[in-house]
């Protein structure tokens, strides 16, 4: 099984996964903008956002869903940078049901692969792969990620405003919209996991078989941790 590092410096396959690797480079350059024109809260967020960009690339997650998440990683920094949030109602809301269900996913896949979390890979009748109590049980744990992560980011803002900036908006209201709509957002993003990261990869997978190696060196264990071998796609 590939490391993450090794993943992580993979040449790219396809035009999505070059698209995800703009907003990598983006998000980086953002970081030295607002170094110049920005103060440290800004830095902070942007870095955050960086990270968001990196993590997905290092897990070798599908295209689609890695230039999900870098560009509503990168969106919500500036749109934190530029004060959106205050400044266009319900927008707040739309990011934390967006933003929170991605990365609930990236936290389930996350957590499967460093084995915090037992792979369920059959169901109690013995079946192969993944089956209803599996699905369940992904659903539910994205919803528990999500919800843990947007608790955290509340107590996040709540630190910011009153330790650095009581610009931060934050009160009772907003709070509970914000855990809410991250909560919805993680349970949509939970019943389409199965889609964030599986997908056909056997065109690829036949392509690396002929060549007598892998694909840009990422065939391995699943995404959601049912063992059973793949590639990372498109």
């Amino acid at each position: 099984m590939t490391t993450l590092a090794e993943t992580f410096l993979r040449r790219p396959y396809g035009l999505l996964e070059y698209v995800a690797d703009a907003v990598r480079v983006v998000a980086a350059l953002s970081v030295v903008v607002v170094g110049v024109g920005w103060g440290v809260v800004e830095i902070a967020v942007l870095m955050l956002a960086l990270l968001g960009t990196l993590v997905p690339r290092m897990l070798g997650l599908r295209a689609t869903f890695d230039l999900m998440v870098g560009v509503a990683a990168l969106g919500a920094a500036w749109s934190s940078v530029f004060e959106l949030y205050t400044r266009v109602a319900g927008y707040d809301t739309v990011v934390h049901f967006v933003l929170n269900g991605l990365l609930a996913a990236v936290f389930v896949v996350l957590a499967r692969r460093a084995g915090w979390i037992v792979s369920l890979d059959r169901d109690r009748d013995g079946r192969g792969g993944a089956g209803r109590s599996a699905r369940v049980g992904s659903v539910l744990l994205t919803v528990a990620f999500g919800l843990a992560a947007g608790t955290l980011w509340e107590m996040g803002e709540w630190a910011g405003h009153t330790l650095i900036d009581s610009a931060i908006f934050v009160g009772y209201d907003d709070t509970i919209g914000d855990l809410a709509a991250g909560g919805l957002g993680s349970l949509l993003a939970g019943l389409g996991l199965p889609f964030l990261v599986g997908g056909d990869v056997r065109g690829r997978a036949a392509r690396a078989s002929s060549s007598g190696g892998d694909v840009d060196g990422a065939v391995g264990v699943d995404a959601v941790g049912h063992g059973r071998s793949s590639v990372h796609h498109r």
